[in-house]
């Protein structure tokens, strides 16, 4: 690769993915990767001065959350969860997976992957988990995401519950966004710049994106961001809304079992042998790249 860097300034790695080696690397290897990755690349111009709009629009307003909220038509189709969908919802995204041959994965059972947690929450979940976790309902909450499959009719609850919902489309008016409209990793990357700023993270799912940001903030100081745990999480919404437990026994045990996953010092997991989808993404929890003082934190914990 040297000689190509050298020749050409730029090369491009096609279809490179988080198996990239995590760990057993030289420190200095890691610690170029972090400011490779946190330091060294851009967005371009346009996205970073729009990324800091939306970021000033919000700071004058108060506290902001930034939920990554990965409820897209796509991640259901594929994923195979299709919790609170009605039966057409259902057919339209089972037709959408079968039609991508290279999904290999098409008869999928939705409610045993969503108990073992390998579901995005719903937009009703996530509503009762962040008002469990005494998230203030007068926050703005930022809806990092594409768009929400059952638009307005799924955000109902979550729109009840914090009123002051809103995403770039509704911040920006469109000759600004008119550059990005056709671009979804352009409108992402502004998701990211603003998701890097807010008061707190909160991924409902965790996806690409949503591990760089976990490991870009904990880069920047350990700002938090809330790891949710959805195979609890899912198990305690259902016998909540069953009746079996009370709201305050529900809150309670929500906070406890989050209260060591807001993205504090940790050690990162390293897989066993031949499961390598088991081991913690690198960029998401970067310790070699952390202070001296976290690092002790993290030995001790």
């Amino acid at each position: 690769i040297l000689p190509l860097v050298q020749k050409y300034k730029v090369v491009h790695l096609n279809r490179t993915d988080s198996r990239l080696a995590n760990n057993d690397q030289p420190p200095e290897i890691q610690r170029l990767r972090c400011r490779v990755n946190f330091g060294g690349l851009k967005f371009t111009s346009q996205i970073e001065e729009l990324g800091r709009k939306v970021i000033s629009i919000l700071r004058r307003k108060g506290p902001f959350v930034v939920l990554h909220l990965r409820y897209e038509m796509d991640m259901l189709a594929f994923s195979g969860c299709t919790r609170g969908c009605n039966r057409d919802e259902v057919e339209e995204l089972t037709r959408m997976r079968y039609a991508y041959p290279w999904w290999k994965e098409k008869v999928i059972d939705s409610e045993s992957k969503r108990k073992e947690g390998l579901c995005p929450l719903t937009p009703e979940e996530t509503a009762l988990t962040l008002r469990a976790l005494k998230i203030d309902p007068s926050y703005q909450i930022y809806i990092a995401a594409g768009e929400i499959y059952g638009g307005e009719r799924r955000l109902a609850a979550l729109t009840f519950s914090y009123p002051n919902l809103v995403r770039k489309e509704t911040l920006l008016g469109s000759s600004e966004l008119r550059f990005f409209q056709n671009h979804s990793s352009q409108m992402a990357a502004l998701d990211y710049l603003v998701s890097l700023e807010s008061d707190v993270f909160v991924p409902t799912y965790d996806g690409n994106m949503a591990k760089v940001v976990e490991g870009h903030r904990r880069y920047l100081g350990y700002k938090k961001t809330i790891l949710l745990d959805r195979r609890l999480l899912v198990d305690l919404i259902d016998k909540y809304n069953a009746g079996m437990v009370s709201w305050d026994e529900f809150s309670t045990k929500v906070q406890q079992i989050h209260s060591e996953r807001m993205g504090n010092p940790t050690r990162r997991r390293v897989a066993i042998p031949d499961r390598p989808k088991e081991e913690d993404y690198f960029y998401a929890n970067p310790v070699e790249c952390l202070s001296t003082l976290q690092q002790q934190k993290t030995a001790s914990s």
